[in-house]
């Protein structure tokens, strides 16, 4: 959100509607570059949690968010010193040939390229732990995305520089290289934070009708052995065909009452055929797995583990 807040206050229309409001004096500038930074730094958190087995959930990174805060200093500090004395939609163009812009532009890019290169390493080092192929698709895309991040990052810094030696043809060679940069970081960014939401969403839809084909077969081996021992019975015949309910609730509820009568009565064995056990062998391994969304935190790593998604 605090991104897509910031890019939207760089819109040329929002743009001069806000700074109006707040006296010409592009200090809207200055808070679309707050709210970016702010973003980049919990979307960063966000990856880095997916991506590295060590990183905890509820761990504080006391660091990190000290880095940010003397970001937000020096940025605010920087500004301060620039003089702008009116709108501008092209700030560094029009203000840019001031030591104190270039040092404003350069605290800014700076930290996200450092905060992009960190979470670009951190995907492309764990890719092999990841067990499944949609997350390895998925971080390999982020981290090409922060990859041309940095470049962009690096486009700018360059233009600063420029900037202040008045070099203009020099800028508008990198502007250039800034343009396919930014396009690309944001189409592999966007494509790889949206696949794993994505692959989720059909592989539980397939689950879900995976999940429909076992409920009459597993009900013919639970009415075989709970109707001699009705008294392990939690679950009716219209709870079982009740759709509104979990289908792997019913699923795991039936398991275990079919066990419960095994358990009682051991003679109802003989009363299931190879084709039962083998339903009851083919529901038991596929209740032991977690369901799509329901992977344990620990990240997208070896099987085993869990995989969670973004």
């Amino acid at each position: 959100m605090t991104i897509a807040t910031a890019l939207t206050l760089n819109i040329d229309p929002v743009y001069i509607a806000g700074d109006a409001l707040l006296g010409r004096r592009n200090v809207l500038d200055l808070l679309a570059n707050i709210l970016m930074v702010v973003g980049i730094y919990f979307l960063s958190r966000a990856i880095l949690r997916a991506a590295d087995p060590g990183e905890l959930p509820a761990r504080q990174d006391r660091f990190g968010l000290a880095a940010l805060g003397l970001v937000i200093v020096g940025l605010t500090a920087c500004f301060a010193n620039v003089a702008a004395p009116y709108s501008s939609t092209s700030f560094m163009k029009d203000f840019g040939d001031q030591g104190s812009a270039a040092v404003y532009s350069g605290v800014q890019f700076g930290y996200i390229g450092v905060v992009v290169s960190i979470t670009g390493y951190t995907c492309f080092r764990f890719l092999g732990h990841m067990s499944k192929p949609y997350f390895r698709v998925a971080f390999a895309l982020i981290g090409v995305g922060c990859s041309l991040a940095v470049v962009l990052v690096l486009a700018v810094l360059g233009m600063d520089i420029l900037h202040l030696q008045g070099d203009l043809e020099g800028m508008a060679a990198l502007s250039l290289v800034y343009d396919i940069a930014l396009v690309g970081a944001m189409a592999f960014l966007c494509a790889g934070l949206a696949l794993p939401p994505m692959a989720r969403m059909l592989s539980r839809m397939r689950e879900s009708k995976m999940e429909a084909t076992f409920i009459p077969r597993l009900a013919v081996v639970w009415e075989k052995t709970t109707d001699p021992r009705p008294e392990v019975r939690l679950l009716s015949s219209a709870q079982i065909a009740d759709r509104r309910e979990s289908v792997r609730w019913r699923l795991h509820r039936m398991l275990v009452e079919i066990q419960d009568a095994l358990l009682i009565d051991p003679e109802l064995l003989r009363l299931l055929d190879g084709q039962d056990h083998q339903v009851l062998n083919l529901v038991e391994r596929y209740l032991a797995a977690p369901p799509s969304g329901k992977e344990n935190r620990r990240g997208p790593h070896t099987v085993g583990r869990g995989e969670h998604a973004l």
